[in-house]
């Protein structure tokens, strides 16, 4: 009867031991589920980012293009003779571009805000997925202390 209570003991053991490996593999598993979903999420807020830069670049290049222009026209408006008109607007040609690239400017330069401030919201990636699975292992492999 000594000898049955004491396999019907390893048994248990052994199942509860089993048991803890399981769960730690389930753990292990709903980890890198959630790290990897961590880093899709990361790619797509990244791809947001960088779409917001490319299309402040793109607004910034035009932006000077056009004030590059600017300049050109003011450069010979101001070499006219005096008394002489170059054209029948009001508003000389230069300052009409220079509205325009001063425009596509300033819209350049709040896409490329609003790209960095989505840069800087990225943050650490993985951090919070890497620090549990640090804490996961740690407590696996290390002897209980209590």
């Amino acid at each position: 009867m000594a000898t049955e209570v004491q396999n019907h003991s390893e048994e248990s053991m052994a199942s509860l031991a089993s048991g803890i490996v399981s769960d730690f593999q389930d753990l292990l598993k709903q980890q890198l589920e959630l790290t990897r979903r961590e880093i899709k999420a990361e790619i797509r807020e990244g791809k947001e980012a960088a779409l917001f830069a490319s299309l402040g670049g793109a607004l910034c290049f035009i932006g000077v293009f056009a004030l590059c222009w600017m300049l050109v026209h003011l450069l010979h408006w101001l070499g006219a003779p005096a008394g002489t008109t170059i054209d029948s607007s009001r508003l000389p040609l230069w300052a009409s571009f220079g509205i325009v690239g001063g425009l596509f400017l300033l819209a350049g330069g709040a896409a490329l805000i609003a790209a960095k401030k989505r840069i800087n919201a990225i943050g650490t990636p993985l951090h919070e997925s890497a620090q549990g699975l640090k804490e996961n292992l740690e407590w696996k492999t290390t002897p209980n202390r209590s």
